[in-house]
């Protein structure tokens, strides 16, 4: 136990992304008050996938407040839930981070009521009848919580616990989380980004820590060395000339806007052919519309933002979508989702995948349980809507255009804390990665590392 003097006890709860890199939650108790840091969503697995409609082992009623670290999924997607559970507080996050996870709620929970909706009409799910684990109405419950904090700016909670967030990288809005709990200082990494990205400015590093929460999704691997521009335009090339088409699964958020950054400069240069390039992910569209709104959070100026937006067509709706997907000229598609658990992109893998002249580009994460996963081990047959299909396109991956920072990213940001944290926490990886990271930092540094487990709660 961590010797903090007359303070309170402390204790910290592991609701999410411990022992996986999924579903981040982090509860803090401060005597009677109550914290969440992050409230994701746990994706993946089926067995991590039914935990979501569990509720917390906890009175919800009892939380002081929700800090969000970013708007992606797996931390921001069980807000609804929460407040159907019965929270009734605010939820803070900066600017972008609020707009893009109120983006993504509403798109997750529209894709979630299709879903059962096409489930219960054909009869192919176990549940009778299929439900969506929440709506568009519960999402406007959650949203309205919602509010807003500057970056940099030391927000008071309570006489002992004040909060700050700090630039991230990684997406656009993320945010790193110190807590200031009578001058300790708690630091919840959220997801840090990489210190050479295209689109984001590089993540900045709390000067003093003393009790670390840093995640580990690329703690075991460093990012590929290949020029991925070069590597892209390969594969564009040879999937146009041979007269297919090329599928680009991928997130919404920044990953879609650095593809269609890197598309757009190809065209520009000449060094791809000009075709049809589309941008089929309404959540997309709508974040391409953050990203203007909030220039100062990313390297892009305005008039690059318009210009690459404007290179690509961005469907209104599904009925453009099965246009597109019925047109048989040679394109380029960017649609979601990223680790195709879901969304518009299914609909062209349903048309597509059997086609050995289609390339299918994995261009991020792929969580154990998902289509993506399956792709990458060379599954011979995938599952969409309840059928199988052949899998006979072209399948590839690039690694390095992941948001995350790779094993040498998340030492070069823990390298730039001026004293040695009491204790750090490895979370938000898979066990392999929070390992090897955890050796990695105890053989450089000797800081006391422990990687904990799901449900754990452990007294500081």
């Amino acid at each position: 136990m961590i010797n903090f003097g007359c303070m309170s006890e402390i204790k910290i709860h592991f609701l999410g992304a411990a022992g996986t890199v999924t579903g981040s939650k982090y509860l803090v108790e401060v005597g009677s008050k109550k914290i969440l840091i992050d409230c994701g969503l746990f994706q993946g697995i089926k067995k991590l996938r039914q935990l979501n409609w569990d509720n917390l082992p906890l009175n919800v009623g009892e939380i002081e407040c929700v800090l969000i670290t970013h708007g992606h999924l797996d931390h921001c997607g069980f807000l609804p839930r929460l407040v159907e559970m019965g929270y009734q507080n605010r939820i803070y996050g900066t600017a972008p981070t609020l707009e893009i996870a109120e983006i993504i709620l509403r798109d997750s929970a529209k894709i979630q009521e299709e879903d059962a909706e096409r489930a219960n009409k054909k009869g192919y799910s176990k549940h009778h009848p299929a439900k969506a684990l929440y709506t568009i109405e519960q999402v406007d419950k959650a949203v309205a919580h919602f509010r807003a904090i500057e970056e940099n700016y030391w927000m008071e909670i309570s006489k002992d616990i004040k909060v700050r967030f700090t630039y991230a990288g990684h997406i656009l809005g993320a945010a790193t989380i110190e807590l200031d709990i009578k001058g300790k200082i708690f630091v919840f990494s959220g997801d840090i980004g990489r210190e050479n990205d295209l689109i984001m400015f590089p993540p900045k590093t709390p000067e003093h820590v003393d009790v670390l929460f840093i995640e580990s999704t690329y703690g075991d691997r460093l990012h590929t060395k290949e020029n991925i521009e070069d590597r892209l335009i390969k594969i564009v090339n040879e999937t146009i000339a041979a007269g297919g088409t090329l599928i680009i699964p991928s997130f919404a958020v920044e990953r879609t806007q650095l593809l269609m950054y890197l598309l757009w400069q190809m065209k520009v240069k000449k060094q791809i052919p000009d075709v049809l390039m589309v941008m089929d992910s309404p959540m997309g569209a709508n974040v391409n519309r953050v990203f203007q709104h909030h220039i100062k959070w990313q390297k892009l100026s305005m008039d690059d933002c318009n210009a690459m937006c404007n290179c690509f067509v961005e469907t209104k709706d599904f009925k453009e979508s099965l246009s597109i997907v019925h047109d048989e000229r040679p394109k380029i598609i960017i649609a979601g989702s990223g680790m195709i658990t879901g969304g518009r992109v299914l609909a062209y893998l349903k048309e597509y995948i059997s086609n050995p002249k289609t390339t299918v580009l994995l261009a991020g994460f792929q969580s154990e349980g998902t289509r993506g996963r399956q792709l990458l081990r060379g599954a011979a047959e995938i599952k969409i809507y309840g059928r199988y299909y052949p899998v006979n396109a072209r399948i590839e991956e690039i690694g390095g255009l992941s948001g995350h920072a790779d094993q040498k990213g998340l030492m070069h940001w823990m390298s730039q804390i001026k004293n040695k944290p009491e204790k750090v926490f490895i979370v938000h990886g898979e066990p392999q990665s929070s390992d090897v990271l955890r050796v990695k930092i105890e053989s450089t540094w000797g800081w006391n590392c422990v990687i904990p487990q799901l449900w754990e709660t452990i007294d500081l």
